[in-house]
Order: structure tokens, then sequence, then C-alpha cells
């Protein structure tokens, strides 16, 4: 049986994770085969591979995952959206899981994908990623279910009150824990775990890491997720706009400064969005010392 995540962060005081995506090519899937062999030696807890918008990467991901298990010997977090899908399809998805040992889940709600000229949009019977957190609870704990968190609040949300009313709802609903978004601001990250408690929402908080390796990248990125870039990052990066060498540097500085104060603040582990390279992952978590 595959280890569930829920099961490593009561078992462990500081947990270490990557975050791969799905490449759209033969060649970029081997590439991210070699990508998390290396990454596996730095003795991760678990690996997670997104989901394509509206399903759109469904079988792929689900044989990418089952791979990466038997690969690396690592459990492989599933992520899975509701948008687009109807209650049927999902019950496959959740039995195929099953029969391939696929045991974590990160459900979320999902973008809709991007339409060409005449299609329309899918229905699916899901609105809330809570409501996909319940059907997944309905197999009862066979199934380890995180959550995303966003410490600024979600682009969609009115403000960070009413997105943590919302985070609640995913939790009570039987998520194990949270993994948030990118931040590039500690403070946001520690008053939305406050916020949280507040509301009574005691399971692990992860915070999501993304270290800057380009200046204008990082910039069009947040902007797409509506992450804030503090004033400090634009002091430190925009004067290296031209220099890819020193933003590297800068940005792996910047990194290793945010995870430290993380964990000395009593994060419960570091989850890396590797964007499947080696680098600056390896460094990062070679400098830590972790």
């Amino acid at each position: 049986m595959v280890a569930k995540v829920s099961d490593v962060l009561k078992n462990k005081k500081r947990t270490l994770s990557f975050e791969a995506f799905h490449p759209k090519t033969p060649k970029g899937v081997e590439n991210l085969y070699v990508v998390s062999d290396a990454l596996n030696e730095l003795k991760p807890d678990w690996f997670s591979v997104t989901y394509g918008a509206g399903g759109s990467t469904r079988e792929l991901t689900m044989d990418l995952v089952s791979e990466l298990q038997k690969r690396l010997g690592v459990p492989t977090m599933h992520h899975l959206t509701c948008v687009g899908h109807k209650r049927a399809e999902l019950e496959k998805i959740l039995t195929d899981m099953r029969s391939r040992d696929i045991c974590n889940i990160l459900a979320l709600r999902g973008d809709p994908p991007q339409l060409k000229e005449g299609e329309t949009p899918v229905e699916g019977d899901l609105e809330y990623c809570s409501e996909l957190v319940e059907m997944i609870r309905r197999h009862g704990d066979y199934f380890s279910v995180g959550v995303a968190g966003f410490p600024e609040g979600h682009i969609m949300a009115p403000d960070r009150d009413a997105d943590a009313k919302y985070l609640k709802l995913k939790v009570d609903a039987g998520g194990d824990f949270v993994i948030t978004q990118l931040f590039f601001n500690n403070a946001d990250y520690f008053e939305y775990v406050e916020r949280l408690r507040v509301l009574g929402v005691m399971v692990p908080i992860l915070p999501g890491i993304l270290p800057i390796t380009s200046y204008q990248k990082t910039l069009d990125f947040a902007a797409r997720c509506g992450a804030n870039i503090p004033q400090r990052v634009h002091d430190i990066f925009k004067p290296l706009v031209d220099d890819e060498h020193e933003i590297y540097k800068a940005g792996l500085d910047y990194a290793v400064e945010q995870c430290k104060e993380l964990l000395a603040g009593g994060a419960p582990g570091l989850h890396f969005y590797s964007l499947n390279k080696i680098n600056p992952t390896r460094e990062l978590v070679d400098r830590l010392g972790i």
C-alpha cells in the first residue's frame, strides 16, 4: 500500500515535497522522468502532478502518477478538478485510481479549458471543490485529500475573510491538509494560518514555494493566478532584468531566506513548484540543508 500524505504529515515534523506539471509531448515526459529521478535523490516525502484545465490531461495524468510511484517508490499525489466533469466521470476516475494504487489526491475546483471558436463549455455536475471533497470521502479512508489555500485570498473571493470561510468548507468536507498558492511575502502566509486557526481549521497548512528565476515570467505568472508581488521583489529584481545569471542568484537567495523564515515560524514543511526542472529546486534544498 502506498503511504498516504495525511499519514506522513502526522508522523513527521517537517515534510518536503515537489510538484510537476504534465508535459505536452513524449519528449517532455521522458525529461520529467530524468528530473524526478534527480529530485528523488533529495528524499522527498511525496511528489504531485497537476491536472489539465477541465480534465484535459485526465488519462495522461493518471498514467504519469502511476508510473512515478512505481519508478521512485514515493507517494505521488494526483491533482483532480471538478469543473467540466459529470459525477459519473469523477466516480470512474476515483475507481480507476484505486485500481492503480493511487491514494493521494489534491482536490481542486479547477479552471475550464480554453475553448476554440464555436466550441461550447462542458457543464459539470459539481460547482465547488467542497462538493468534490465530499464525493471523494464517500470512499471512506482510502484517499488522503489535500485542498488548495490562498494566503492572499482567491482571485474570485470578495475578501480574505470570505476566502478563509470557503477553505473551512473544504476542510469540513474532509480535507486533510492545505497546500498554498505561491506567495512572496511570508507575512501573508502567517496571517493566513492565524485566520484559519481562529475559524477552527487545525489541519497542516503547507506553504507553496516558487523560486524566482525570471523577473518578467514571475510577474506574468503572478498576474494570472492573482498573487501579489511585494515592492521588495521589484526593488531586488527589476534592476537585474537584463542579467539572467544575477536574477537566478538573487532568486535563490530570496527563496532560501523565505524558506528559513517559514520553517522557523512553524510551517509543517515546504512544497516546491519545480516547473519540471532539476534546478533551482535541488540547489535550494541543498542550501537549506533539508
